[in-house]
């Protein structure tokens, strides 16, 4: 050992560490990416994941710019943090993309998602089914005899928490917008 205890070998006490600092670990992010509205677009842009076997967990597409004739594309997909360099990177070199943010890594930001959640039963089911929809803000849009239909907007984790719960009491569909997002605060 020498005299500063530095193991042979360790970089992270290094002035000369170039290597980058990428784990293993996958990661969930979400990019916003900022295109031309026009046609096939979307297609190159789910074509680059497709093509190099990375998987997309949510995906929503609109218009954000009428007249500048721009949409805006929120992925939510996970990798590790290298994986995640290389889709932002090969993302920019697509010619219709103006720009992308990993709202992930650029501060805070802001995500929601829209759900419709049918659940069919009766008796206490049913009033178990509203108790709980009560609790977390969901709104009854349609009701039958025999079934609810929930609305439900929130962080996909509680999505996902209200449809865990609704599954013994009889969840029977299940319909998602994919996640809206946005950095919070000044742009």
């Amino acid at each position: 050992m020498n005299a500063l205890h530095i193991k042979k070998g360790a970089t992270s006490h290094s002035a000369y560490n170039l290597r980058p600092t990428y784990g293993d670990a996958v990661e969930q992010h979400t990019l916003a990416v900022l295109v031309d509205n026009e046609a096939g677009v979307l297609a190159r842009v789910i074509g680059l994941f497709s093509g190099r076997g990375y998987n997309i967990e949510s995906l929503t597409v609109a218009e954000v710019d009428h007249t500048g004739k721009r949409s805006r594309i929120t992925i939510v997909t996970r990798g590790t943090p290298l994986v995640i360099e290389q889709i932002k990177a090969q993302l920019g070199r697509i010619i219709p993309v103006h720009q992308v943010n990993d709202l992930t890594v650029e501060g805070p930001s802001v995500e929601r998602e829209l759900a419709l959640i049918k659940v069919s039963g009766g008796g206490d089911k049913r009033v178990e089914a509203l108790r709980l929809a009560d609790i977390f803000r969901a709104k009854v849009v349609d009701s039958t005899l025999e079934s609810f239909v929930f609305e439900l907007t929130g962080a996909p984790d509680k999505i996902d928490a209200f449809a865990e719960l609704m599954r013994p009491l009889g969840l029977s569909e299940i319909a998602r917008t994919g996640v809206a997002a946005l950095s919070r605060g000044e742009s």
